[in-house]
């Protein structure tokens, strides 16, 4: 295999494993038999790669996949030593571990892995893995995982070209783990990474939404949510512990109506925008559902949280007149006042959550005073949410009235185009229209009397419709 900038290099059996499989396949294409074969996509173009059976012992798990590159900071110590030593017994041991581990949650086994090794008990191997001649697994890390439990002596697998590179091993890994009948998907964090990987790598963002069967823009959407989750991270350290990004792993969707909601707040308001962006960001930290984030909006702090909030919770930093971007000197306005104490308490809440997470790492003292602190701001976004959820059910019954009238009002024009339409081609049921026309009159009538009953000054539409239903009845 060739050597790249930045590859783990060769693994210490990579030329015992290359001499068996060059015997190997010497003897499949010796033999009479039906070869087995698999087609991959390799360097832009369909290759059919001959399928052998190897020992899955002696196959390395890929330190670079994709698979769990996020679970990977689960262990510090360990991801640093996956680094500098991938192919050391202990790195092999702490890669099979996250392999059979929860995405969201290492400590925890993950049931998909459970159902992938029965699967493999009771109807064996379906889909062959996927090696380098160096014995690098390519594909099928979690498949050789399951069967090394299983004790299964062999995997098949798939044979990548001699001059395959690192950048090769990226490229068809993700390729084949992005066809539909993937068995195991990626986690949501880990689609996320490698997206962000061939970016970097230099691929157009339209070619790179193909790949992964999504639109361009929710690409850039997704883009967007890594970025943020990042900056989160960053914000949440502190001495001695750190959030990491797994820690999201489930907030797919809240963090994609985040987006939406600050993209569309940004055309008319970029400060509402980030004021909502902040108060939501917060809430997904303290892991409120779904409902309950769409109920935050740009007001939400100033409204309904800040009376309630904690008096250690409610100070904003001191705003600077401008800050100073570091490296170029260039000096750039600060946060409008709002902006910044909505970030302080989202930073708050983000430390106070990275300590509870690091356990044992911290002191009792720490512990305690960040669930403290965690639980005093949870309370405090929970009561808020009480009135706006109220608040939120009275616009929305103020509004739905409204809405059915635009909602028949679309109706009746695309009435209007079918009509065209059904006279051209001479097809138009004029009986069963003019049923249609009398219903709407009889409807109308029913809307004129609820109208009057329950508006006292009538605009002009309202004032129309009571003259238009009056003149007919007369």
């Amino acid at each position: 295999m060739s050597r790249d900038v930045g590859d783990f290099g060769r693994p210490p059996l990579a030329a015992e494993n290359r001499d068996l499989v060059e015997q190997r396949l010497k003897e499949a294409a010796a033999g009479t038999g039906l070869q087995e074969t698999l087609t991959i996509e390799w360097r832009t173009k369909p290759q059919v790669v001959q399928v052998i059976d190897m020992p899955v012992e002696s196959l390395y798990y890929n330190p670079g996949t994709h698979r769990i590159r996020a679970q990977r900071s689960f262990d510090p110590q360990q991801d640093r030593l996956l680094d500098e030593e991938p192919w050391s017994d202990e790195s092999q041991i702490y890669l099979q571990y996250l392999l059979q581990a929860e995405p969201a949650d290492p400590s925890k086994r993950d049931k998909d892995f459970e159902e992938l090794k029965q699967s493999l008990k009771d109807f064996r191997q379906n889909e062959p893995g996927l090696v380098t001649r160096d014995g690098i697994l390519v594909n099928g890390n979690t498949r050789a995982a399951a069967l090394r439990e299983l004790g299964v002596p062999n995997i098949r697998v798939g044979v990548l070209p001699e001059s395959c590179t690192w950048a090769d091993i990226s490229t068809v890994e993700l390729s084949l783990q992005l066809r539909p009948d993937t068995r195991r998907e990626y986690s949501y964090i880990n689609r996320l990474l490698t997206m962000d990987e061939q970016v970097e790598s230099g691929r157009p963002l339209r070619e790179i939404a193909r790949e992964f069967r999504i639109r361009e823009s929710t690409a850039e959407q997704d883009l967007w949510v890594l970025s943020c989750l990042r900056d989160l991270r960053d914000r949440s350290t502190t001495e001695d512990a750190q959030l990491r990004l797994l820690d999201f792993e489930d907030a797919q969707e809240k963090l994609r109506e985040v987006h939406r909601a600050y993209a569309k707040e940004s055309k008319a308001d970029p400060k509402k925008a980030e004021l909502l962006k902040e108060n939501r960001l917060a809430a997904i930290v303290m892991e409120f559902s779904k409902t309950d984030v769409r109920l935050i909006e740009a007001d939400f702090r100033a409204r309904y949280l800040e009376h309630r909030l904690p008096d250690e919770l409610k100070a904003a930093p001191a705003a600077a007149a401008e800050r100073v971007i570091p490296g170029i000197n260039r000096a750039v306005k600060a946060e409008v006042p709002q902006v910044a104490a909505a970030r302080a308490f989202t930073d708050s809440v983000l430390r106070a959550k990275a300590v509870i997470r690091a356990g044992d790492k911290v002191s009792a003292a720490q512990s305690e005073r960040a669930a403290f602190v965690f639980e005093g701001a949870h309370k405090a976004v929970e009561d808020a949410l009480e009135p706006a959820g109220k608040d939120a059910r009275v616009r929305k019954r103020k509004q739905a009235a409204p809405d059915r009238l635009y909602d028949a009002c679309q109706d009746i024009e695309q009435c209007i185009t079918d009509m065209v339409l059904a006279r051209g081609s001479r097809s138009l049921d004029e009986e069963a229209l003019d049923e249609a026309v009398l219903k709407l009159k009889a409807t109308l009538g029913k809307l004129a009397l609820a109208t009057a009953q329950s508006i006292e000054v009538p605009g002009d539409g309202v004032a129309w419709l009571l003259d238009s239903v009056r003149q007919e009845q007369s």
